[in-house]
């Protein structure tokens, strides 16, 4: 790092990660160790490390021993310091994360939209990149990685298991073994993508919901206005077509509120993510 000139913080974001890489395996780099081994005593050794592990995934849950088994053969072990970005939005996804400790940020502009911006925490049983779930259930998916939609940000030490995207298909591949409509459930669940469209679809229905009920409040206080004029007695041609003048002027004012309010939903709302079908599958 003197001899390539990097800047002090940067330096000190290395030691960082070597530290506390050192801590958690003590220099010692047990995935090459593993890979070492017969097939057999290779994937016992990866059962005993990982499955524990993996069955906090709610994602892999419903899972049977033989699946869980090729899924641990395959997850590679992930650490990352605190301030370390895990993927930036409009990268390309290369690998899912599963957490196992620690916490992550993960937030949206939503390509770059002014005004849009999104925030939430991973935790424990959370995972990220699930962009590439998509495109590796997809058959007809091009070879290039689908962009993330989301920054994720690790705001503590975090210890994560990785899921490549060449393993992931063949991950992806078994889960049509499995029940599809708990998984599709499992997966919008924990999914940031679906939550941030779920909130946002939730906050548009709400405030037209309020529109709607002020608007049916502003044509309940006309007509008792037009009740009260016509029960005083004032029947003056005058006084009448002041009163249609009133009413075009409220109806056209209306008409550009409701042109708003529609412009406005479509800031709010979102495209709704792809579903990945667990179900029908052609490989």
């Amino acid at each position: 790092m003197h001899r390539r000139v990097l800047p002090d913080d940067l330096r000190d974001r290395v030691w960082r990660h070597n530290q506390y890489k050192w801590l958690e395996t003590r220099g010692v780099d047990e995935d090459s160790l593993v890979r070492g081994l017969p097939k057999d005593l290779r994937r016992d050794v990866k059962r005993h490390l990982c499955l524990r592990l993996v069955r906090r995934v709610p994602l892999f849950a419903n899972m049977d021993e033989r699946l869980l088994d090729a899924i641990c053969e395959r997850l590679k072990p992930s650490l990352c310091t605190e301030s370390t970005y895990i993927v930036r939005e409009g990268d390309s996804v290369d690998e899912m994360l599963f957490i196992i400790r620690g916490r992550l940020e993960s937030s949206t502009t939503d390509g770059g939209r002014t005004g849009f911006y999104n925030r939430g925490l991973l935790k424990e049983g959370d995972f990220c990149g699930e962009e590439l779930l998509t495109w590796a259930l997809d058959p007809k998916a091009a070879a290039n990685f689908p962009l993330s939609t989301r920054t994720v940000r690790a705001i503590s030490e975090v210890e994560a298991f990785a899921l490549r995207a060449e393993e992931l298909k063949f991950v992806a591949g078994q889960f049509r073994r499995l029940n599809s409509k708990q998984l599709q459930k499992t997966f919008r669940f924990y999914s940031q993508q679906w939550r941030t469209w779920a909130s946002c679809f939730i906050q548009a229905a709400w405030r037209r919901h309020l529109k709607r009920k002020a608007a049916e409040q502003r044509r309940r206080e006309e007509e008792m206005e037009a009740d009260e004029a016509d029960a005083s007695g004032a029947s003056t041609s005058r006084f009448k077509t002041t009163l249609l003048v009133s009413r075009f002027a409220k109806n056209a004012l209306r008409g550009v509120q409701r042109q708003r309010s529609v412009r406005a939903d479509s800031l709010i709302m979102l495209p709704k993510p792809p579903e990945p079908d667990f179900g029908s599958m052609d490989y």
